[in-house]
Parts: C-alpha cells; structure tokens; sequence
C-alpha cells in the first residue's frame, strides 16, 4: 500500500467517483453505503483527514479537505455525505483527553450522530447516565463510534454554566449500545442512512464525553467552532459539476424542437449551460477562497477581517443554493426524458440537492445574519463567528449546531 497523501487521496478519490456513479441508484435502494465502498474510503485514507499527523493522519487544511468531498460527490452525493461526516473523528479526538483520544480512535475511525443536545445525561458515579432520542445519523449503520449531544443534569436538575447557560456535552459510545431505529426513508441522500437512534439510561464514562469549550489539541481545527462545517460545500459543487458535465454530453444526440435545430446550435441550450458554467465557476471560487483566507488568518498569516468573519458561511451557503439552481435549470432543459429515474441521474440529483438544501447551512437566514454582522459588527449565529470557542459562542452553538440541525431552514 503507497503513503497516504492529500496527492494520492485527491487522486484515488477521483477513481472512487467513477467507481460509484454507475451504483449511485442501487445505493439509494438499499438505505445505506455498502461495505465494500465504506472500506474503501478507509483504504484510501478519507478519515484520517482530520486527525493530526502525529497519529499518522493527514491534517489536511479546509480547502484540501473541501476538494476530496467534492471529487467524491461527482460520483455520489451519500458516499460524500458520509466521508463528510465519517471525517470529523479527528476533529473530535481533539476534544479528548490525549491518552483516552489514543484508546477510542484510529486514524481510520468513523463517527456519525447528532451531536445537537437532544438529550439528557444525569451525572452518576463515573460518568453519565445518557437518555434521549436523536435524529440523522448519518453514516451509522458503518461507524465505529456514535456521538449523541446532552444537557447535563445533576439530581434532575438541568446544570447551568457561569453565563447561565445549560451545560452541553457530547457523549461517545458503540453503536451497538444505542437502539438503531430504521426510520430513514426520504426524498433525497438515501444512502446516507441517516437513520433515528436512542438510549435509555446508557451508562457513558466522563471521558468519553467532550465539550467544544475545552479543546486538548491546539490549532486550526480546534480554535474556532466551525471546523466540521468547512468541507460540506464540496457536495453540492461536485453534484453540480456531475450535473453539468451529464447536460453536456447530451449534446451529441439530443434535438431542440423548439427551435428546430440540434442542441449544439440551440441559442436556448448553450445560453442555460453557459449561465450554469459560470454560476458554478462563481460559487465554487468564492468557497475556495473564502476557505483558503480564513485558514491563512487561523494560522496566523493574515489578519481576521469583518469579511473573513462571515464569507466562509456566505460561500457554504451559496455553494448549496445555486448548486440546487443549476440542478433544477438542468433539469427543466432537458425535459421529459428525466422523468424516467432509472434511465437517467438527474432525477437523483434533483432529489439529493433539494434534500440537502434543507441543512441549516443552507439556510437563507445564514445570508441575513451575515448582514446583521456586516452593519452592527455582531451576529446570533455561530456559523458566523470564528473567533474562539468562547463561552458565548457554544450559547449559540447550544441552539444552532449538529450537522442536520432540525432539518429545517429556521436558525435559532
């Protein structure tokens, strides 16, 4: 087996997209990711991604990680879905004392859960007894740790931080310790698997819980507390590039009646695939380089600018929005024929961008409270904040994080 590089993930991930594409349709099928494709994704190192490269991960940065997720979401939006979620181990691991990070993770370790506080964890002896039921767990049926966010309790009572705000852990255990509930059956991202999962007074050891506000490691993907949302736009951009690149290579053969020419010499045609280039050329720069300012400012090369505060959620939002604006011209474009979905993929996309677009990063608000910032130098909104996991930041994150996150387009 060859080093793992970001060269050699980059490639191989490439390679895994055409592997996968002609599948897409028997994955959604079954509800999940088979096996097969899981341990290849751990062969080629996507969930090392995050760890640091002591531990003999990768530790790549926000914009390499973002190019892997996207180069996999060219062949299936789940299978991105999921290395997306998969690869916070490392991000995790970070929040944990060290020696206990080592005995829970490998560097090819796999999390899933909803890490929002739906729960309740009462304070026993030793550690916590955890109940609660917990929405969108993707990626669980082949994870090796399950997370679940808490409210503290001590003697009933919901504990209060200094602030006065309730006290918000995220608790880790088996998957085989939680009832898996297979509730999943939705309009897009199928495969994801994003099924329902509960507990019910399941003992968790105070080590093997986490808060945002005490990091263990130190550093890009540590300090501030919106690190494990940074690779998600590569989705819709890569779902958007397959979308596009399908439109093309209907050109050869398809006839534009309304005009009574070929698609190649349709004004109609060439003026929606040319709008879509360049709208995709436009969202897909502006996460890149919004992603590459804000790591060149948490590492210290450049100063942290009002913009650089809020552009990242800008471009995350924009890259889902006009990816299901590209999808839907597409397919009003070419018509009729894509009403049959087990003769083409638009149908999938289709159903996979709209599913998506209901993540709270893709939320309109997120374009509102950008603006809050932009005219009273503040915001209610942690995806728009990168300074430090202060104490006021993980309020707002009490109300806003988890990466379903209510599954609606309303923010706290």
């Amino acid at each position: 087996m060859h080093a793992i590089s970001f060269e050699s993930l980059l490639l191989d991930a490439k390679k895994l997209a055409k592997e996968v594409s002609p599948e897409s349709r028997a994955f959604e099928e079954q509800r999940r990711l088979p096996t097969e494709v899981v341990n290849k994704l751990k062969r080629i190192g996507v969930f090392r991604m995050n760890f640091p490269m002591e531990w003999g991960g990768l530790e790549l940065t926000s914009p390499q990680q973002t190019q892997i997720i996207e180069q996999l979401a060219v062949g299936d939006a789940a299978v991105a879905w999921c290395a997306m979620i998969g690869s916070d181990s490392g991000i995790y691991s970070g929040f944990i004392e060290e020696s206990v990070a080592r005995n829970m993770f490998t560097v090819d370790s796999i999390t899933a859960g909803w890490i929002h506080p739906q729960g309740k964890a009462e304070i026993v002896p030793g550690g916590y007894r955890v109940t609660g039921r917990w929405r969108f767990g993707s990626g669980l049926s082949h994870c090796d740790i399950l997370s679940a966010g808490c409210y503290v309790y001590q003697n009933g009572n919901k504990l209060l931080d200094a602030q006065g705000a309730p006290i918000w852990r995220v608790m880790m255990a088996k998957p085989d310790e939680y009832e898996l509930l297979d509730n999943w059956h939705t309009t897009g991202l199928a495969a994801s698997g994003s099924r329902d999962y509960c507990a019910n007074d399941l003992f968790i050891p105070f080590e093997h819980s986490f808060s945002f506000s005490e990091p263990y490691r130190k550093g890009p993907l540590h300090d501030v507390p919106d690190a494990i949302l940074r690779n998600m736009a590569g989705i819709p951009l890569g779902m958007a590039r397959a979308s596009l690149d399908y439109a093309i290579s209907l050109a050869e053969h398809k006839f534009d009646r309304s005009l009574s020419v070929s698609w190649k010499n349709s004004s109609r045609v060439q003026m929606v695939l040319a709008q879509s280039e360049i709208a995709l050329y436009s969202a897909r720069s502006a996460v890149y380089s919004s992603l590459s300012e804000q790591w060149d400012s948490l590492t210290g090369k450049e100063p942290l600018s009002d913009m650089r505060r809020i552009t990242v959620a800008l471009a995350r939002q924009q890259a889902f929005e006009v990816s299901r604006q590209i999808i839907s011209s597409l397919y009003d474009l070419v018509g009729g024929a894509l009403i049959y979905k087990r003769e083409t993929p638009m149908d999938k996309w289709l159903r996979d961008s709209y599913t998506m677009n209901q993540h709270a990063v893709a939320s309109e608000s997120i374009v509102q409270q950008c603006g809050q910032y932009l005219l009273n130098g503040h915001s209610n909104n942690l995806f728009t904040r990168f300074k430090t996991c202060s104490s006021l930041a993980l309020r707002i994150c009490n109300l806003s994080s988890g990466h379903w996150l209510y599954f609606c387009n309303v923010l706290s």
